[in-house]
């Protein structure tokens, strides 16, 4: 009996993903510090929701390829993106912590899709919808968005949704 439960034990920590090598401690969950910088167009390898989650920016550009971009976002309690529509690129945005509402339409007066979006969400917009996510939650809303192609300047970095120039 003692024997089946050793391997039952060993079993449970092969399945949830451990190991048993002794030269790291694979059950231990890995932060990793990631340097809030845009990395492209280089190969790049990161953990994206360190990354997510550690933002204060509003938004800051984490890499910028010639047909893709990711950026990062930090949107405060009772903020938003604002109201806005990229006429020839898709979004995807993926919320890592935090509440919020979600609202699309074909144009800025009727935006009949809203969605309630919290952790492990994703968000699809596509190309000329108008939309806006608003922070519904009591902390700020951390995600991520994809644009395909390319939205911002390389190293795009907002503070504030304020510093955004093309803020609708």
């Amino acid at each position: 009996m003692k024997t089946k439960i050793i391997i039952l034990f060993f079993v449970g920590l092969l399945l949830s993903g451990c190991c048993t090598n002794s030269k790291s401690d694979c059950c231990a969950k890995k932060t990793a510090i990631v340097t809030l910088k845009d990395y492209g167009p280089e190969p790049t390898v990161l953990d994206i929701e360190s990354a997510t989650v550690s933002n204060e920016n509003f938004r800051l550009a984490l890499w910028t390829g010639s047909l893709l971009q990711v950026t990062v976002m930090s949107i405060p309690v009772g903020g938003e993106i604002g109201l806005e529509q990229h006429l020839d690129t898709d979004q995807f945005l993926r919320i890592e912590e935090g509440e919020g509402r979600v609202m699309m339409g074909d144009s800025e007066d009727a935006l009949t899709f809203v969605q309630a979006v919290e952790a492990d969400f994703a968000v699809f917009i596509p190309a000329g919808k108008w939309h806006n996510l608003i922070n519904t939650g009591d902390k700020p809303l951390k995600l991520y968005s994809i644009y395909a192609p390319v939205e911002h300047p390389h190293s795009t970095v907002h503070k504030t949704c304020e510093d955004d120039e093309h803020h609708h």
